[in-house]
């Protein structure tokens, strides 16, 4: 699910055209540096992952998403389009805008799955009466909301 999520980021919302747009979200460097952790997992695949790790990089990737959405989604033709090109690449440069929203909400599903799937794995691994891990973190408060909306 990981890398399928890291394709999918990789291919359709970190693209070439989208970039600069995604780099003007007001995001920090922690955040994004948990992004690419999350969609850049080359070393992680074969080491396997830390779950607290794992729920703090969806919870940076659900920020994006929501943010993305708000501020990004509705005037990227306007921020993408001041940049220029001509061509083919302005025909690429259109498909990537006409598709980022659709692209977005794929990845959002994809980033709810994989986390879903992570809780329901945290609630079965409760030892000793002990609070499975995402109660505790409070970074993850509104990882629902943010993928949902």
């Amino acid at each position: 699910m990981v890398t399928q999520l890291g394709e999918h980021y990789r291919t359709n919302i970190d693209n070439r055209f989208v970039r600069p747009a995604l780099l003007q979200l007001s995001l920090d460097k922690n955040v994004w540096d948990s992004i690419d952790a999350l969609t850049k997992n080359s070393q992680t695949v074969y080491q396997g992952f830390a779950l607290e790790q794992l729920y703090r990089e969806i919870a940076a990737a659900a920020k994006l998403v929501y943010l993305a959405r708000r501020d990004l989604a509705p005037n990227l033709r306007n921020r993408i389009n001041s940049l220029g090109g001509a061509g083919f690449d302005r025909v690429l440069r259109d498909m990537a805008v006409n598709n980022f929203r659709p692209n977005l909400n794929v990845f959002a599903e994809m980033l709810n799955k994989l986390y879903t799937t992570l809780v329901g794995m945290d609630e079965s691994d409760r030892k000793n009466g002990r609070l499975p891990l995402y109660t505790q973190m409070p970074e993850l408060v509104d990882v629902n909301r943010y993928l949902t909306e």
